[in-house]
């Protein structure tokens, strides 16, 4: 894609398909914005607020510190504090926790004894329509099976969990069904299939390139920005099922300018600055062409998901929804951390359900792309970014009295309304409205092409009905 084509086709996305579930609502300045600590005695032992950027920065450091004591983190977002799970046992490292700024808390389960259970799962239990993950909120492994785990595979997988107990693992069922949502940041068409472009990034060679979905990567080798279009960019590296659900495809005019920003919908960008890790308990945002913009909380790390495909581990387990086509779009914070790419999981955006993503920091390290504030890299784009600058937080050491990863502004720009200035549809989705605007299916959202579920989002260029699919499960 020639950089003359980029404007066009944000115009066309800013337009497009935005889902308001009061996500855009949150993508405010400062809501999370650090706070600094006291100097006081008092203070320097109390949990610190934190945005949950810095709690992942924190949690990275602390488990380097704390070594085979630590049991795992999440972030509490109520409270703002990075909660730190510590072996029984271990009370000598309860003080470096604190000292660092976090909460602690003592559990049973260290990160072994998980991890084994874990593998208890893999060698008794692969089963199509399954995943788990560990929770650090409960100290457990979350099991969770899908409307096609039944007779013989559900007495298998209930069996394996009950043989680890029930102090180590616990077992749901999903009303859906788990697959990758192929069909979906910007629209990019490939082989019949439809998925979101995830991130912009830097190729290792420097040239420019974007991070998709793997299942997208191997389902087609070239990819257009609209149905019927000539392809822009061609899969360079593709991993999927196995150790990851990610792709790069390197844009074929290597003057392509690629914009370090998300679309959001209604002219409005969140920046991207930076890739950070998620962090359990900490609230992100997705972005995908068939449902737009959805926000929701991480539940769990590395989760093995097993799809008909096969299996893919080390996954981001969300409550975020997700629908068909909003394969490989991105997963980000508030204050421009680009986190994942949108796999796969059950349900939709009517009646919610489990989705797993791809973490970027492992996808970027797998093939050697960069990310960040001044490359070419980016999510999705479309219109100015907000102004502002992302709160890093890396770099500061977690050790006694020190602040690990505090302050920083949310890259959102004060008062700006995301998502408003445009009617996107005629039904809310979910009940509710960016703006005060309605946005739901079958929306008219741009200039006459239609890019599935009955919306417009294009330039007169069918971009949705006949989109096949991509595999199996693909839809």
């Amino acid at each position: 894609m020639s950089h003359k084509r980029i404007p066009k086709r944000k115009a066309a996305f800013a337009a497009g398909t935005v889902v308001a579930l009061g996500a855009a609502a949150i993508l405010l300045p400062n809501a999370n914005a650090s706070q600094d600590g006291s100097s006081n005695d008092a203070a320097a032992v109390a949990p610190k607020p934190l945005k949950a950027t810095d709690a992942s920065d924190l949690a990275s450091q602390l488990q380097k510190l704390l070594g085979d004591a630590f049991a795992g983190s999440y972030y509490d977002a109520d409270s703002r504090q990075l909660v730190v799970n510590v072996t029984a046992g271990n009370t000598s490292v309860v003080v470096q926790a604190k000292q660092a700024g976090a909460k602690v808390r003592v559990v049973d389960n260290s990160l072994t004894e998980l991890a084994a259970g874990a593998k208890t799962l893999k060698d008794r239990a692969t089963i199509p329509g399954t995943s788990w993950a560990v929770d650090p909120r409960t100290n457990k492994i979350l099991v969770t099976a899908d409307s096609t785990v039944t007779g013989a595979k559900w007495n298998t997988l209930e069996s394996t969990v009950k043989s680890l107990g029930s102090d180590m693992a616990t077992i749901k069922k999903s009303a859906g069904t788990f697959k990758t949502f192929v069909s979906g940041g910007d629209a990019i068409f490939g082989g019949g299939a439809r998925c979101s472009l995830g991130f912009n990034v830097t190729a290792g060679d420097g040239s420019p390139a974007f991070l998709t979905a793997g299942h997208c990567g191997v389902a087609a080798e070239q990819w257009s920005d609209s149905e019927t279009g000539q392809p822009i960019a061609t899969v360079d590296q593709a991993t999927f099922p196995g150790n990851g659900d990610f792709a790069l495809v390197k844009y074929d005019d290597p003057a392509t300018q690629a914009p370090s920003e998300v679309n959001v919908g209604g002219g409005q960008t969140v920046a991207i600055q930076q890739a950070a890790d998620a962090e359990v308990g900490s609230q992100v945002f997705r972005m995908g062409s068939t449902t737009g913009l959805a926000d929701g909380q991480v539940l769990a790390l590395d989760a093995t998901v097993n799809y008909p495909e096969g299996t893919v581990t080390g996954l981001i387990q969300t409550n975020v929804c997700a629908e068909p086509g909003d394969s490989g779009g991105s997963l980000f914070t508030q204050d421009g951390a680009a986190i994942g790419l949108t796999s796969g999981g059950s349900g939709d955006c009517t009646v919610g359900g489990e989705t797993f993503f791809q973490p970027v920091t492992t996808a970027l390290q797998a093939v050697g792309a960069t990310l960040g504030a001044g490359d070419a890299a980016g999510g999705a784009g479309g219109g100015q970014a907000g102004g502002g600058e992302a709160g890093a937080g890396a770099g500061d050491e977690a050790g006694a009295g020190q602040e690990a990863g505090a302050g920083g502004d949310a890259s959102a720009s004060p008062g700006d309304e995301v998502g408003a200035g445009q009617e996107v549809g005629g039904e809310q989705a979910g009940g509710d409205v960016i703006g005060g605007q309605d946005a739901g299916n079958g929306q008219d959202a741009g200039n006459g092409q239609d890019a599935g579920n009955g919306q417009d989002a294009g330039n007169g260029q069918d971009a949705g009905n006949g989109t096949g699919d991509a595999g199996q499960s693909h839809n």
